[in-house]
C-alpha cells in the first residue's frame, strides 16, 4: 500500500477533477506484476493501467488501491467490474470513495463478483494524499493550502515595497513544485499589479504542471499588457469580478467570471470556491496578497499553509503577511498545528494543517 500510495503521488496536480490514485498488482506468489497512477486529466484510472500491465498474471492477485475502485459508467467502464472480470482474488482499498456515484457501490460490487475485499490499510495517508478530492466531493470546494513567503517577524516586503526576493532560490523551486501539485493558484489583483507575476511551474521538467491561474479583481484592473493576459492562450486564467466588463481581457483568452460580493464588496471567496469545484478544481494554492490571506482565513477557509521564513527582520513599517482579521481575541483566531519542518538554505518551512 505504501508503493501505491507513491505512485498516487505522482498523479497529485494532474489528476483533476479525478482522485489521484495509485495502484499495485500482485500475484499470488509475492511479486509485483502490475503498478498504475492516474494518467493526466483522470484517465485512463490507476487500476486499468495496472491491469494491462499484469495481463493474464491478474488472475487469483491482490490488487492495493489508494481509494475504492469506480463502480459507474462514464468515459471507461468501471474499475470494480474490469478488475473482478480480470480475475483478481482481493482487493485492498485504503479509503471509501465518497462521490456519490461510487460511496460503498465498487465494493460491493467486488463483493458480489466473488473479490475478497479489505479496507482501510493506510487510510490516514490516503486521506491526506487525496484531501483535495475529498474536499471537492464532500464540501464543494477545494483543498486550500496558503502560501507564504516572510521574514521572520512576519512580513513580506519591506518599508520601501521591496519584496523580491524574501527567499531563497531553494525555497522558492520548492514553492514552484507547490504550484506542480495544484490545480490552480489564486492572488488579487493588487499581487499582480505590484509585481506582475506569471505564476508558472517553472521547475525544469516540469513546466507542464503549471496550474490554472486566478485572480479576484473587483475593479478589473488587471491590463491587457500584463504577463498573465500575455500568456493566457498558454496558461488557462480566470479573473473573478463583481463588475461589468472584461472584453479586452477575453480577446487575451481570459475567462471573465462575474459573482457576487461580499460585505466589503469585493468578489465573495465562497462564490469563487464554488465556481472552481463546479470546474473540477480539488487543490487551489493561494499566494496572496495580505488582503487575500486574511479574507481566507476569516471565514475559515484555509485548509493548510506553507510558511517560508527568511533569518531577516523588516519591522512594523513592513508589510504584513495578512491583513487585520475579523478575530479579536485569542479564543476566536483561527488555529493550525505544525505537521512538517524543512530548511531550505538559510530559510525554514513549516506547514501547517488547519486544527476542526
Amino acid at each position: 500500500m505504501r508503493h501505491a500510495l507513491a505512485l498516487a503521488q505522482r498523479a497529485v496536480g494532474m489528476a483533476a477533477p479525478n482522485p489521484a490514485v495509485g495502484c499495485v498488482i500482485v500475484s499470488s506468489d509475492g511479486a509485483v506484476v502490475g503498478r498504475g497512477w492516474t494518467a493526466r486529466g483522470g484517465r485512463p484510472h490507476a487500476e486499468a493501467l495496472a491491469l494491462k500491465q499484469a495481463g493474464d498474471l491478474a488472475r487469483g492477485a491482490t490488487a492495493y488501491i489508494t481509494l475504492e475502485p469506480c463502480a459507474h459508467y462514464g468515459e471507461t467502464p468501471p474499475c470494480a467490474a474490469i478488475l473482478a472480470e480480470a480475475g483478481i482474488a482481493r482487493v485492498v482499498a485504503a479509503i471509501d470513495d465518497p462521490d456519490p456515484r461510487v460511496n460503498g457501490a465498487g465494493l460491493l460490487r467486488l463483493r458480489d463478483g466473488g473479490v475478497a475485499v479489505t479496507t482501510g490499510v493506510g487510510a490516514v495517508e490516503a486521506a491526506a494524499l487525496n484531501a483535495g478530492f475529498l474536499a471537492r466531493v464532500c464540501r464543494g470546494r477545494p483543498l486550500v493550502t496558503l502560501k507564504l513567503a516572510q521574514s521572520i517577524d512576519g512580513r513580506i516586503a519591506s518599508a520601501s515595497n521591496e519584496s523580491k526576493w524574501i527567499t531563497g532560490p531553494e525555497a522558492r523551486a520548492f514553492g514552484h513544485l507547490l504550484r506542480a501539485q495544484s490545480d490552480a493558484i489564486l492572488v488579487g489583483v493588487g499581487t499582480v499589479l505590484t509585481d506582475d507575476p506569471e505564476l508558472t511551474c517553472r521547475i525544469s521538467g516540469l513546466e507542464d504542471r503549471s496550474p490554472m491561474r486566478v485572480v479576484l479583481d473587483t475593479g478589473l484592473k488587471l491590463h491587457e499588457g500584463s504577463k498573465l493576459a500575455q500568456t493566457a492562450n498558454q496558461v488557462p486564467t480566470l479573473v473573478f469580478t463583481t463588475s461589468d466588463g472584461g472584453d479586452v481581457l477575453r480577446e487575451r483568452g481570459i475567462q471573465v467570471i462575474k459573482v457576487c460580493r461580499d460585505a466589503r464588496g469585493r468578489p465573495a471567496i465562497e462564490a469563487v470556491l464554488a465556481e472552481l469545484a463546479e470546474r473540477g478544481t480539488t487543490r487551489l494554492l493561494v499566494e496572496g496578497g495580505a488582503a487575500i490571506h486574511a479574507s481566507f482565513l476569516d471565514r475559515g477557509l484555509a485548509d493548510r499553509i506553507e510558511v517560508f521564513s527568511n533569518p531577516a527582520i523588516l519591522g512594523a513599517a513592513g508589510k504584513a503577511a495578512v491583513d487585520p482579521l475579523a478575530a479579536f481575541t485569542l479564543r476566536e483566531a483561527p488555529r493550525f498545528h505544525a505537521v512538517t519542518t524543512r530548511r531550505f538554505g538559510s530559510d525554514l518551512l513549516v506547514s501547517y494543517v488547519r486544527k476542526d
